[in-house]
């Protein structure tokens, strides 16, 4: 059975690579996944907290699905390798760097890349490590990893395991600031994937997607500055930087109220978001979301 995409999870870390969202499309009317089907998009973002505050940012997975469905082909090139691993040596740098990880392991994962995606979940079991939530990738899942090779549902839920495992002890030993970091990595490693794609693939949902992210950016630059620690300065300016950008893009976003289906589970979506975005302004975030990238992978 497909896997479901029905219930928002609030693990900010599981935010960051495959948290489970709200069946539907913001853009019309959509129903979830039925047996056999490809899980569909949402563009309603999950809802995170952190410390008390309220964050709203969609999951990388969310985009790696839609680029997918645009027909959009494989690319390679857009991934951190992760032979570079091993050069992340900070905290700031490690936690980044897991959260873009993810959202390769992420992106692989829904393009059945699955020789390269073992190598990722290698990538983010030695971060994990390092950043003391080994607990989350241990010798058994890396082992139930290996074993579900080429079953994408599966891969999608054990990820959501060991991410689940990695929020409850970063909550117990209150290290927030690496869970937002988390969030904030694999929050550009997926705008990078859908700016990347427009150069060659045009998709009016991808460009919709990118503008919708104005309320993301804002969340990211409001909870990297609530941990007030001098290094994270020159990221916190780019991120404002993109904010000012995001700022002059065009929404209208009108509720409808959702519908049930009791008797098949579903829900569908019947709320619409209108974006109006155009080259110039898909080009100056396309550059900011490259260089803040190019900080963060080195």
């Amino acid at each position: 059975m497909a896997f479901k995409y029905l219930n928002i999870e609030r693990s900010f870390i599981l935010v960051a690579l495959a948290s489970v969202i709200t069946a539907g499309c913001g853009n019309g009317k959509s129903e979830g996944p039925q047996h056999g089907e490809e899980p569909k998009d949402s563009a309603a973002p999950p809802i995170v907290s952190i410390n008390g505050q309220i964050f709203s940012i969609p999951s990388p997975v969310q985009t790696a699905i839609l680029i997918n469905q645009s027909g959009a082909p494989f690319s390679k090139e857009m991934l951190n390798s992760p032979t570079k691993v091993a050069g992340y040596s900070t905290t700031f740098d490690r936690a980044l760097n897991l959260g873009i990880y993810g959202a390769d392991l992420g992106y692989l994962t829904i393009y059945n890349q699955n020789d390269q995606a073992l190598a990722y979940f290698a990538s983010l079991k030695k971060l994990g490590d390092e950043l003391g939530i080994a607990s989350s990738f241990d010798e058994k899942l890396m082992k139930r990893f290996e074993k579900n090779i080429g079953k994408k549902d599966s891969i999608i839920s054990l990820v959501s395991d060991a991410y689940r495992a990695s929020d409850a002890y970063l909550k117990d030993e209150k290290r927030s600031e690496v869970g937002g970091l988390i969030l904030a990595g694999g929050w550009i490693e997926s705008m990078h994937f859908a700016t990347e794609i427009l150069k060659s693939k045009p998709s009016q949902d991808v460009e919709n997607r990118i503008g919708e992210q104005r309320t993301s950016v804002n969340s990211l630059v409001k909870l990297l500055s609530s941990f007030k620690k001098p290094e994270y300065d020159p990221l916190i300016k780019e991120f404002r930087a993109l904010s000012s950008l995001f700022e002059t893009i065009e929404i209208k976003y009108t509720f409808v109220e959702p519908t049930t289906q009791a008797d098949k589970k579903l829900t569908i979506i019947n709320s619409k978001t209108e974006v109006k975005i155009t080259p110039e302004q898909i080009q100056a975030i396309s550059e900011k979301i490259a260089l803040i990238r190019k900080m963060i992978v080195q």
